[in-house]
């Protein structure tokens, strides 16, 4: 007897090579906070069963000035040394014209490209930035290793459709700060805080672009950090309107008390998971034909939306109706570091 067909396989189509990713990035530098990191990663993967965010260990803020060979040294040995089986680890190196970068990837890449899940490259302006990157990692031997481009400029928000089509690419993030200190003081200050950020029309619409970018292609738009970690409020706050207005499917983190709050924001409702396994499930028992749902027509335009709330829903560890769970069963503890399509 034919098993029935994944949903997966009825449903996605053109989104059938989108970027998934855990919906949290967490940053560290100083060594001591780097481990710490790592150790956090491997005690919530025990924890919650799954890793339910990255750790990016940073070179480009990280690194000491006129140390950054021996920092680039240390992350390599962390990352080999300290991080969990199946762990999410990636890195961010100094940007493609910083006199550092093509040591940087020569020395983490070189050594440790095989446990890494992707490379963080900041301040990137154009693909040709990318391309640059690209030769270097390959010939650093990683010639599969997926790239993360921060986009920091209004040039490269003008370019950003063009950066998320590099089929390298797998992921966009916004750099709050350095967009604002770009436009020369035409932006206040008050444009990188919490409130600010979320109304002022330029940088509102630059968070726009990069999240309909990532979105036109496949890839995953990564919300900047708040930098107010003391305050829980503020953060929920930002990430949820990230989420829910944005279309931000990820999001920085600068410290460890804001890895929760993020997965709590960008999940969804659990009873928007249990609406979603009944709509699913009803497809499913009807061979994925129309049905009648309370009243409303679902077909599979809509049951593609239903079946990313329940990823959602996996990706930050929810409880998924006893139904459904088949369907995730081969998912694995941890997202795989495959690269794009």
């Amino acid at each position: 007897m034919t098993a029935a067909p994944h949903p997966k396989e009825i449903l996605l189509g053109a989104q059938a090579g989108a970027v998934s990713l855990p919906v949290c990035d967490h940053y560290s530098g100083a060594p001591e906070r780097m481990r710490k990191s790592l150790q956090l990663q491997a005690q919530m993967q025990a924890e919650l069963g799954r890793c339910v965010f990255d750790v990016t260990l940073d070179c480009e803020d990280g690194a000491p000035v006129g140390a950054e060979a021996a920092h680039a040294a240390l992350v390599a040995a962390l990352v080999l040394a300290e991080a969990a089986p199946g762990a999410r680890v990636a890195v961010r190196v100094h940007p493609v014209d910083h006199p550092a970068f093509g040591a940087d990837v020569a020395t983490i890449v070189g050594r440790a490209g095989q446990r890494l899940c992707h490379l963080m490259l900041p301040k990137v302006e154009s693909p040709a930035d990318i391309e640059r990157a690209v030769r270097a990692v390959d010939a650093a031997g990683a010639p599969q290793l997926p790239l993360h481009a921060l986009i920091e400029s209004p040039a490269a928000v003008h370019r950003a459709f063009d950066i998320a089509a590099h089929p390298r690419v797998q992921s966009l993030s916004f750099g709050l700060m350095d967009f604002v200190s770009a436009h020369g003081g035409a932006i206040p200050a008050a444009a990188m805080g919490v409130q600010g950020q979320f109304s002022h029309p330029l940088v509102l619409r630059a968070k726009l672009e990069v999240a309909s970018a990532c979105h036109a292609h496949g890839k995953v738009p990564s919300h900047c950090v708040v930098t107010e970690f003391s305050n829980p409020q503020a953060l929920e706050t930002a990430a949820r309107r990230a989420a829910q207005e944005l279309g931000y499917t990820r999001m920085w983190s600068i410290h460890p008390g804001q890895i929760r709050p993020i997965l709590a924001a960008f999940a969804p409702e659990a009873s928007a998971v249990e609406e979603a396994a009944y709509i699913l499930l009803a497809a499913a028992a009807a061979d994925w034909a129309p049905i009648n749902h309370a009243g409303v027509l679902h077909d599979r335009a809509s049951y593609r939306y239903y079946w990313q709330v329940l990823e959602r829903a996996q990706q930050t560890a929810q409880a998924l109706p006893a139904g459904v769970k088949p369907w995730f069963y081969d998912a694995g503890p941890c997202f795989s570091p495959s690269s794009p399509s």
